[in-house]
């Protein structure tokens, strides 16, 4: 498997976790609006949305430690 897959997968199941989180039914139904189709565009676009912000978040991470992985390798010499 791919690093960009397995970030891929990693942030499909953190956005997964957060729509659980966040479903009214949890907060019952406080939230729910008239129309179900708004409802549905609200969920939609904040996976979408969600994806793209852990998979950035993923990145930065990455590259942060490797940054700090290449300077370690540096003090030692």
């Amino acid at each position: 498997m791919s690093q960009r897959t397995a970030d891929l997968l990693i942030s499909i199941l953190a956005s997964v976790v957060s729509l659980l989180l966040s479903w009214p039914y949890w907060r019952d139904f406080e939230y729910w609006p008239e129309s179900p189709l708004a409802w549905t565009l609200y969920f939609a676009v904040g996976f979408v949305l969600a994806v793209y912000v852990f998979q950035v978040f993923i990145g930065s991470l990455r590259e942060l430690f490797e940054h700090e992985a290449g300077h370690e390798l540096d003090e030692e010499r």
